[in-house]
């Protein structure tokens, strides 16, 4: 009973935000980017919440916790450092300030200006397209069970409701509305982290013996034999971490802050928000050692259950209140995230084909008409794939996020960075990122995939500046332009 009156009371304010933000939102600007006006502290729980779903408390804790034990906390470690601090330090003025000057809103747009390169762009958008629609469609599946294990809803209608929620505050209030959702779901996150990590941690005895319990039981519940090797642990390390300065999604936020001199503030912000979701939810996952044996593990047709090892966890071991909070946390979490993914995913086919090729000419108030008409497209779209299950989806799912970052990070810190990367060279590396990731995947199995993923997002880092030295360089004005005052 709590929870459904958490539940309702959240999804009233999700809905008034909506509202509100729509009176804010006049123009294709103000809804893909706020108007860049946003300010730090929003801007850094919009960069937390996004790169933190429910696939991180829900799968990857259970999964990677069991697995690799307290050495899941290398990851929580490296998203920390590497995917939080060291992303708004290396890309955030630059970005802010580079796509200012070139004009543009996208990454697909940002790198046709960049390397004065139209079919980048097309490429750049079915990208998106093919793989960030089926992220988001595995998030919503994701909740979908979550709420029908808690609330005894039936998949279809918590499948309904999430879709429902999501698409009336994103499409009603585009970037405003969003941003100011993430800053509540990120304080929700917060409270529920703290209190979810401080009471298991309390019933396994205290910190220092759960440290100690989780490293005597490790090695009894998986044998050395049997351990996860140390490659696969630098792979996740450096997917998870390095992997979110090339998602559209991500970088986004950088576009949008209201100045640079604010970037510094939101860094902060941002590492202190991933040291505490990313420790809670990791060190949440180690304890699954001390709270169960091989023996007592939920199992599925395919052998242990991982993603219910966390919610029976959670299940047995909280009290009804904060098990409420932890749904809110954990809906939080994805519904920042796909709103974030819609809103990059629409505006691949209104702002970078449509507008960018198709009709240039449209008036501004037709272009956030379509923008927010493709945006419930999408959400639809989301719903049929995660209702049911395409063979080819599944498979782009697992897909997204090595994929997507293979073909942008090179290409975008290079253009960021590098002013004798050329529109071959850059194509070239996207293509090689790409075709790495899709190959990888099915010679190395799904099992090793962060080990293709990491391959296709260091790769291109070589391919393009080899291939540069040999093809034309982008004009000169380009160039005096995209780095002006940089």
């Amino acid at each position: 009973m709590i929870g459904i009156i958490f539940l309702s009371i959240f999804l009233l304010l999700m809905i008034g935000i909506g509202v509100w933000g729509m009176k804010k939102t006049t123009t294709l600007n103000d809804f893909f980017l706020g108007g860049r006006s946003i300010g730090p502290w929003i801007s850094a729980f919009a960069y937390g919440t996004s790169y933190f779903s429910a696939v991180l408390f829900i799968g990857f804790a259970g999964k990677l916790g069991w697995g690799f034990g307290l050495n899941v906390l290398w990851i929580s470690l490296g998203n920390t450092l590497f995917g939080a601090l060291l992303a708004w330090l290396i890309l955030g003025r630059r970005t802010r300030r580079m796509t200012q000057n070139l004009e543009v809103m996208t990454m697909p747009e940002f790198l046709q200006e960049r390397f004065q390169g139209k079919y980048i762009k097309i490429f750049s958008a079915i990208i998106i397209f093919t793989f960030l629609i089926p992220y988001s469609a595995s998030v919503f599946k994701g909740l979908g069970h979550l709420f029908e294990i808690n609330f005894n809803i039936s998949y279809d209608i918590a499948l309904m409701i999430m879709i429902a929620i999501t698409g009336i505050y994103l499409i009603l209030g585009g970037y405003f509305a969003i941003t100011l959702t993430d800053f509540i779901q990120g304080i929700i996150m917060l409270f529920g982290s703290v209190a979810m990590v401080t009471i298991l941690i309390g019933k396994a005895g205290g910190l220092s013996s759960s440290i100690s319990a989780i490293i005597q039981n490790y090695p009894m519940h998986i044998p050395l034999a049997k351990q996860p090797n140390m490659i696969l642990l630098i792979s996740l390390v450096f997917m998870t971490s390095f992997g979110a300065w090339g998602m559209p999604q991500m970088v986004q936020k950088f576009y949008a802050i209201k100045n640079e001199k604010m970037i510094g503030v939101a860094a902060i912000v941002t590492t202190v928000f991933a040291v505490i979701i990313v420790f809670a939810a990791y060190f949440t996952g180690a304890l699954t050692h001390i709270f169960y044996s091989p023996e007592t593990l939920p199992m599925g047709a395919k052998g242990i259950a991982f993603d219910k090892i966390i919610p029976d966890m959670l299940k047995a071991n909280l009290p009804e209140y904060l098990m409420a909070l932890i749904l809110l946390l954990v809906l939080s979490a994805s519904m920042s995230t796909l709103s974030s993914l819609v809103l990059v995913s629409s505006s691949s086919v209104a702002i970078d084909l449509y507008k960018g090729h198709i009709n240039p000419n449209i008036s501004k108030s037709n272009s956030l008409v379509m923008m927010r008409f493709l945006s419930g497209i999408f959400i639809v779209i989301s719903y049929f794939i995660a209702r049911y299950d395409f063979g080819i989806i599944v498979t782009l799912m697992s897909l997204s996020w090595g994929a997507v970052s293979g073909s942008f990070m090179a290409a975008f810190v290079y253009g960021l960075y590098y002013k004798g990367a050329t529109k071959i060279g850059i194509a070239s590396g996207m293509a090689t990122g790409l075709v790495l990731s899709i190959v990888l995947f099915f010679v190395l199995g799904p099992a090793n995939s962060p080990i293709a993923s990491s391959i296709a997002i260091i790769v291109p880092f070589f391919v393009i500046p080899v291939v540069s030295l040999f093809t034309k360089k982008v004009d000169k004005e380009i160039l005096d332009k995209a780095f002006q005052n940089i």
